[in-house]
């Protein structure tokens, strides 16, 4: 499995370039379709919020794909690519399992802890599923982290320790007017996070909440919900209700400006003391709004910048949501390690079982003489003996396949047994296209085999039923029907020992991927004009 993930986030991109890459509605639907297209990628997904846009996909190329997706990025956003590389971070295999894992936790977001992340990442699993564009891998890796994130955020209240972006955004807001208790606000936008912030000012016994928004049912239904005296107003009202407002929250999603620096001076001062808090990404509140007197602002940058000061995120709970990823990693690599060994753990079954059909019929062909009760014995005599012999190997080879490296028992055991190099091939694939777990249909297929040869013995069938065929030619025909044509080698592990050379803690930035890349492609031999296709 080569999961790759390629992103930025609040932590490598200032807001400015966060604006310029923020991706959202159909141009969210094309980019994820864009990426799934492109060269080397074979699945994908997008996580688009408010402070990040990453990429998780499924690679059979790290270079390609890194540089497919960082060029689909570019594109989509207008920023140029040589700007934009600086500000992308890569993770590829183990250290993307575990991204993935951690943004859904929360440690990863601005505010640590919050909990709307795993709503955000549900979004991405449906678009993705929506777009045909998941397939097994990138499924389970994001099934599980959303399994992940939800124990986090049950078992460490992480998301108690660390408040909202809202929370912390009113919270600043506080600092300014004092406490928010007989404010009067106006919210414009009615999405989930000016719902939230509404919802919040309710609770924090504001005077009075104005719900401004470009369809009005929503802000209708949002006024309605709130448990102060609330009111709706149309777009075109906004003027007089900034007037009347002490605090001002936005966050509409709208491509450009809603509220100006010259448009508030145009309405003149009046000495009144208020606070604009932009939630928005685009901003829809100009910088220089900031500057005019009698007002505050506060956007994504100054909240980040509160929340690093306050350090209030409960450093016990982060450490135990830490913990857990750190566990949940662990069992999930080694499960998909133990499940890559499988397809050879059931071609040895199945070679095993057609060794048990050949010999059986065989016997009962030279031995007709012999009653239903010795061909019993015989049949569970025999049946015991393999069960007992493979028993050990098959047991020991999925405990060692768990651990990195693993898959070299694997190897091995074809070598000692000289497996068709196919066969496993047939079973993954035929396991991918059926959709049933490997483990589950592992000992049943082999103890079908082995039970239809035990039971041409018994009825002494050899004689007349013609051949079976063989385990061999049996998985080719498999093979054929599942369309697995295998193409070259992944070259992987050039790029691996390149990335581990220079990723750190937090990952490796796709301007050093693209210089590793020519050393890698040195190693590998590989004419870098032919990077994207099949060997």
């Amino acid at each position: 499995m080569s999961v790759l993930v390629v992103g930025l986030s609040h932590r490598s991109a200032p807001v400015a370039v966060l604006e310029r890459t923020a991706v959202t509605g159909d141009d969210l639907a094309k980019l994820l379709t864009s990426v799934h297209g492109a060269a080397n990628v074979a699945e994908a997904a997008i996580v688009s919020t408010c402070n990040r846009v990453e990429v998780y996909a499924v690679v059979d190329k790290f270079h390609g794909g890194v540089s497919a997706i960082s060029e689909s990025l570019a594109l989509h956003s207008g920023v140029p690519l040589e700007d934009l590389t600086r500000y992308l971070y890569v993770h590829y295999e183990e250290r993307a399992v575990q991204h993935v894992f951690a943004v859904a936790c929360g440690l990863e977001s601005m505010v640590v802890g919050e909990g709307q992340i795993l709503g955000q990442m549900r979004q991405a699993f449906r678009l993705a599923q929506e777009h045909r564009t998941l397939g097994r891998d990138l499924h389970d890796v994001l099934q599980q982290a959303l399994r992940v994130g939800k124990r986090a955020h049950h078992e460490t209240g992480i998301d108690k320790a660390g408040a909202s972006l809202v929370s912390v955004g009113l919270e600043v807001a506080e600092r300014h007017l004092g406490p928010l208790a007989g404010v009067r606000a106006l919210v414009v936008g009615a999405g989930s996070m000016s719902s939230l912030a509404a919802a919040t000012l309710s609770r924090a016994g504001a005077r009075e909440v104005v719900v401004a928004n470009r369809t009005h049912e929503r802000a209708v239904r949002l006024a309605e919900s709130l448990e102060v005296p609330a009111r709706a107003i149309e777009l075109a009202g906004l003027d007089e209700a900034i007037t009347a407002a002490d605090l001002v929250v936005s966050c509409t999603g709208a491509a450009g400006l809603v509220l100006t620096a010259d448009r508030l001076r145009a309405r003149g001062a009046d000495g009144r003391r208020r606070f604009f808090l932009d939630l928005a990404l685009p901003h829809d509140i100009d910088r220089a709004v900031g500057d005019l007197p009698d007002a505050a602002l506060a956007g994504l940058d100054d909240l980040r910048t509160a929340q690093e000061a306050r350090r209030a995120i409960g450093p016990e709970a982060v450490e135990a949501a830490r913990t857990i990823v750190r566990e949940e990693v662990a069992a999930f690599l080694g499960a998909a390690r133990a499940a890559a060994v499988a397809p050879t753990v059931v071609a040895l079954r199945s070679k095993a079982a057609e060794v048990v059909r050949s010999e059986l019929a065989r016997l009962g062909g030279r031995l007709p003489e012999l009653d239903e009760r010795a061909r019993k014995e015989i049949d569970q005599t025999v049946r015991r003996v393999v069960d007992k012999l493979l028993h050990a190997p098959t047991v020991r080879v999925k405990e060692l396949a768990a651990a990195p490296g693993g898959d070299s028992y694997a190897v091995a055991l074809r070598e000692l047994f000289d497996l068709d190099p196919k066969a496993p091939e047939a079973v993954a694939r035929a396991d991918m296209r059926e959709g049933e777990p490997q483990a589950a249909r592992e000992s049943g297929r082999a103890s079908r085999q082995i039970s239809s040869g035990a039971a041409a013995f018994r009825n002494g069938a050899a004689r007349s039923a013609p051949a079976a065929p063989t385990v061999e030619s049996g998985m080719r025909e498999e093979c054929a029907d599942a369309d697995c044509l295998s193409g070259g080698p992944v070259d992987a592990g050039q790029a691996i020992d390149a990335v581990e050379a220079i990723e750190g803690a937090d990952g490796v930035t796709a301007e050093a991927v693209t210089a590793q890349a020519a050393s890698v492609r040195a190693v590998s031999g590989r004419d870098p004009r032919r990077e994207g296709e099949q060997t």
